[in-house]
């Protein structure tokens, strides 16, 4: 190893200064690492998934916006593999559908590791039944960089007892499934 030492470093016209490679960890001065935020993902659901009424269901978030490591399975298992190590922000929304104006009892949206919950969120409308309920949960979770994994679930108890899903209305992001890495 050897020191360098300078007082400026610029990229040529037209390029990208880069410092390290893809997974490298840049320790510097202060101790402060910036591979934080790596790994990390959002996706959201596609199109609506029908799911029954009054079960927990996992919610198949299919379409990433991003997924900077290829840690996120939007096919098969819809569930987020980190393998690094550390604290992660996870975060989840839900949008739960009933059918009928007033059919949507109660809605919970939960966070799973390792296939047990983690957290979540519920909603209960008391005798004041809706259409479409909005749940968001977020936790920090430790991942162990090889075996631990997240998966998105959600609940909807309608009134009614049939049509339940999770919607997709107007194209909006409402059932999202994130992660990314804050810390060790």
């Amino acid at each position: 190893m050897s020191t360098l030492e300078t007082n400026l470093i610029q990229p040529a016209t037209g390029t990208t200064l880069t410092v390290g490679a893809s997974g490298d960890q840049i320790t510097a001065a202060t101790g402060v690492k910036t591979s934080f935020l790596y790994p990390a993902f959002q996706a959201y659901l596609s199109s609506a998934q029908s799911i029954s009424d009054g079960v927990t269901t996992k919610v198949e978030i299919d379409t990433e916006d991003f997924d900077t490591g290829g840690m996120y399975d939007n096919s098969t298992n819809y569930r987020f593999t980190p393998t690094v190590a550390g604290k992660y922000m996870a975060y989840g929304s839900t949008v739960g559908y009933a059918g009928a104006v007033t059919d949507v009892v109660s809605s919970q949206v939960l966070i799973y590791k390792n296939g047990s919950y983690y957290a979540g969120s519920e909603e209960n409308y008391n005798g004041n039944f809706i259409q479409r309920s909005y749940n968001v949960v977020t936790a920090i979770i430790d991942m162990n960089g090889s075996s631990d994994y997240l998966e998105l679930f959600g609940y909807v108890n309608g009134n009614s007892g049939g049509g339940e899903e999770f919607s997709v209305t107007g194209g909006a992001r409402g059932n999202i499934f994130g992660a990314y890495r804050i810390g060790t």
